[in-house]
């Protein structure tokens, strides 16, 4: 190999990875036998309709569910056999989230909704907790409305303090399940610029979930799930 050549590591491999679960008196297949591996620093999407299996499948990579058979490593360590406390350490330290419907504490201000999910980090002392808040509202924009509530700011402003309260733990991976899914075309857009610029600044691996077509060319990579099946 040529040593000048460097190599692209994963920082997600997933190998036959199946998940069904009940829905009332039926059993559904979310996910059939999925392969796929994310390299680190690529912005990708999960592109397919609803239904399809996106949300099953970041489920998966966050840690939040387990597979019923399969395998999923994060940084080549092997997932599905780790122990409880060893998963919530692995998602509270490596994995940041953002949520479509936002999930903001509604009496809590901007600033301590970001510094919420560092709280349970015993790592992490109040000094470096202030300073990686104020770091990552910066990130975002929104340093003159730290003080604010969620409902004094609009969505695409509720979304920003989403991406900062995903980006404040330092994480390798940000897992996003419909961003934009309750933001009108141009505060998409807006979003999808901003975890763009902060793929590119902080080297932070994005994957997200969409079904919005406007936005499947600005991405570098392309991942298409129907019916639980990876499609070509």
């Amino acid at each position: 190999m040529d040593k000048g050549l460097k190599t692209i590591e994963p920082i997600v491999q997933l190998k036959g990875v199946q998940k069904s679960y009940r829905l009332g008196q039926t059993m559904v297949t979310a996910l059939r036998g999925i392969d796929l591996k994310i390299n680190k620093g690529e912005f990708t999407a999960v592109v397919g309709a609803s239904g399809s299996g996106k949300s099953t499948l970041l489920n998966m990579i966050g840690c939040i569910d387990q597979p019923d058979s399969g395998s999923i490593q994060f940084d080549s360590v092997e997932v599905t056999k780790l122990a409880d406390d060893d998963l919530s350490r692995l998602r509270n330290r490596k994995i940041g989230f953002i949520f479509q419907s936002f999930n903001l504490i509604p009496v809590l201000s901007v600033e301590e909704n970001v510094e919420l999910p560092l709280l349970i980090n015993s790592d992490i002392n109040p000094a470096q907790r202030a300073e990686r808040v104020a770091n990552a509202i910066a990130d975002v924009g929104l340093e003159s409305l730290k003080r604010n509530l969620p409902d004094q700011l609009s969505g695409g402003q509720r979304q920003r303090v989403a991406i900062a309260r995903a980006l404040a733990g330092s994480p390798d991976l940000v897992l996003a399940d419909e961003p934009t899914a309750n933001l009108d075309s141009t505060n998409s857009h807006k979003i999808i610029d901003l975890m763009l610029e902060l793929n590119a600044r902080r080297k932070v691996t994005f994957l997200f979930s969409t079904h919005d077509e406007a936005l499947m060319g600005r991405v570098s990579r392309l991942v298409h799930i129907q019916d639980g099946v990876m499609k070509l």
